[in-house]
C-alpha cells in the first residue's frame, strides 16, 4: 500500500484534483484491487488496515426521480427511507448502475463523492463525525482518499443524517 500526501500527488483522478484545488489536507491510499473480492469497501478496509467503520462507500440512489449520493460506512448498508427523508423526498431506490456511472463519471466500485461529472445532492452518514478522518473512494478501484469528515461535507455540500444501517 502506497501513501502519498497531496504534495506528492501528480495527475490523479477528478476527486484528487478537486481536493488539491480546494487546498484540503488528504492522504491517498493505493492498494492492489482484487476483482474476485465480494465487497469493494471491505476490500479497501482490509487492504489499508483501517476499521470498516472509518471507510465509507459512495452509493447512488434515485429519490423521487432525482439522483442522490449516499455516503455510508462499508460495514453497513444504506437506509433508503432515511436517505429520501434527509433530502425531503418520499421514496428512494438504488439507481441504475449504468446511469450512476454515466452521471458521476466513475465506474462502480470506484465512485467518489468528490469530483463527479455532475454534482449530485449528497448525504453523509452522521457517524462520520465520530472520526477525525474517514476514507472514501478516490475515483477508481484500488484508490482511496483519507480526509476530515467536515472537509468532505464542505466540498460536496453534504447534509449529515443517520442514513446508515448496521
Amino acid at each position: 500500500m502506497a501513501k502519498k500526501s497531496k504534495k506528492q500527488q501528480s495527475g490523479g483522478t477528478p476527486a484528487t484534483v478537486a481536493l488539491t484545488a480546494a487546498g484540503v489536507d488528504f492522504t491517498v491510499h493505493a492498494y492492489d484491487h482484487d476483482p474476485a473480492h465480494p465487497s469493494y469497501g471491505e476490500e479497501a478496509a482490509e487492504a489499508m488496515g483501517v476499521s470498516p467503520d472509518r471507510v465509507f462507500k459512495t452509493l447512488v440512489a434515485d429519490v423521487d426521480g432525482a439522483l442522490v449520493v449516499g455516503v455510508v460506512p462499508v460495514a453497513g448498508s444504506l437506509d433508503l427511507k432515511a436517505l429520501a427523508a434527509a433530502v425531503g423526498g418520499k421514496r428512494a431506490t438504488m439507481a441504475d448502475p449504468t446511469l450512476a456511472e454515466r452521471t458521476t463519471g466513475y465506474v462502480r466500485g470506484g465512485i467518489s463523492p468528490l469530483g463527479q461529472r455532475k454534482k449530485l445532492r449528497t448525504v453523509l452518514d452522521d457517524s462520520a463525525d465520530q472520526h477525525k478522518t474517514i476514507c472514501v473512494s478516490a475515483g477508481r478501484r484500488g484508490l482511496e482518499v483519507e480526509l476530515a469528515p467536515a472537509d468532505l461535507a464542505g466540498l460536496t455540500d453534504a447534509v449529515l443524517a443517520p442514513i446508515g444501517r448496521g
